[in-house]
């Protein structure tokens, strides 16, 4: 049974990722600041980031998902510190455990995000190739990515996730989202122009699984599903599965007013494409937004 080391496996994306991996028959190792408490995740060994390196010498893989949660809160100095901080803390702990290990796992799974991209592409579909912007979270991207790279002059396959936004029964954007149209409110939120590169959390765990399990995957991917749609589009189907009216626009005056700098997260967005996992056979469960929506919330 081969072995795969989470970080960060209590929260939506990782949970999901460590029930993928065992029903797949992998064992699985979470670490935690706190590997004594009760965790969400299941029965899974859990361990202390001083255990990595010893874990670390029988581990096929590790996943390192650690980082402050950006969507909780509002972005005052201290909180972008921490969103900050947390991750590339986080990637040089990884990677100091990979030096200090005679027999390194053979791969390493580092997890980023589409807002790498930035926000001044506008209506350009984005592959794995275009370039980082300069906005917060672009340049978080880029240090959270950077923080683990040298594991490839180890001799380590690395493999960079840029995650979009996932939609899941619960957990993440998606509930916060339904609320209002389920009270008979649901338009779009400012413009409406603005894209949204969704995917369900089953293909994003699913497609974890796959760039793991497959030895000529390596460098970067985009982790959204093939059909991404504007905010405009997102909120009306919304409406059409819940069976609610699709109603007035939410200005973005009042969603800069309500979240502050965090209003980027809904009022800005980029058409991302995962023109790397299409083009190495990855086969999307839910490639279009209705089905997905129908999945979660019927």
């Amino acid at each position: 049974m081969a072995k795969v080391i989470v970080t960060g496996g209590s929260g939506l994306i990782g949970q999901a990722f460590c029930r993928e991996m065992h029903n797949a028959g992998w064992e699985v190792v979470v670490v935690s600041r706190n590997p004594q408490q009760a965790s969400p995740v299941e029965s899974f060994c859990r361990i202390g980031w001083e255990d990595l390196s010893h874990e670390m010498e029988s581990a096929h893989a590790v996943v390192n998902l650690a980082g402050e949660n950006i969507g909780a809160g509002r972005w005052t100095e201290e909180k972008k510190q921490r969103i900050r901080e947390s991750r590339i803390k986080a990637g040089e702990a990884v990677l100091q455990a990979f030096r200090q290990v005679s027999r390194k796992p053979t791969v390493l799974m580092q997890s980023s995000a589409i807002g790498f991209y930035g926000i001044q592409h506008g209506d350009t579909p984005l592959d794995e190739t275009a370039s980082a912007g300069k906005d917060f979270l672009s340049l978080v991207g880029v240090a959270w990515e950077d923080s683990t790279r040298e594991v490839e002059n180890l001799g380590v396959r690395r493999v960079v996730i840029r995650t979009g936004v996932v939609l899941a029964r619960e957990g993440g954007v998606l509930g916060r989202m339904v609320l209002p149209v389920r009270l008979g409110a649901g338009g779009p939120l400012g413009s409406g122009k603005q894209w949204i590169s969704w995917i369900h959390l089953q293909d994003q765990v699913r497609a974890m699984r796959f760039l793991i399990e497959t030895p000529s995957s390596r460098g970067v991917y985009n982790l959204s599903a093939p059909h991404p749609v504007q905010n405009r589009d997102f909120m009306r189907t919304l409406a059409k599965v819940l069976k609610r009216p699709y109603w007035l626009p939410v200005p973005a005056f009042a969603l800069r007013l309500l979240l502050g700098e965090m209003s980027t997260l809904v009022l800005d967005g980029q058409r991302v494409i995962p023109a790397r996992l299409l083009a190495e056979g990855f086969k999307f469960v839910y490639p279009e937004l209705e089905g997905a929506l129908q999945n979660l919330l019927e």
